[in-house]
């Protein structure tokens, strides 16, 4: 695979725990959308097929690591095999009602 460059920014320590979000094919948009609506949350970096495979050609995205309020995320573009659900959700506690409304 190869691998973009870490953000600058990104977390000092690494923590021991990531949570891994199957997509069929976009954990990249995924991740920028994320990033763009909630606080401490990047995309700090893309993983590309180094050459063609089985079901994908070369400089596909096959995973992207993101951060998500802060909470270590991978995006695993899997394929359609399993699809998201309500059993899996982000809980964010705001303040106030204009901050809930914004998320």
């Amino acid at each position: 695979m190869t691998r973009t460059s870490r953000a600058q920014g990104a977390h000092e320590h690494e923590t021991k725990n990531t949570i891994c979000l199957w997509f069929d094919k976009d954990a990249h948009e995924a991740g920028a959308l994320l990033r763009r609506h909630l606080p401490d949350s990047e995309v700090t970096a893309v993983h590309e097929a180094p050459g063609d495979y089985p079901g994908g050609k070369e400089r596909d995205v096959l995973t992207v690591e993101f951060t998500v309020l802060g909470i270590p995320c991978l995006g695993l573009n899997g394929g359609p095999e399993f699809r998201h659900s309500e059993a899996f959700s982000f809980q964010i506690a705001t303040d106030n009602q204009e901050e809930t409304d914004r998320y």
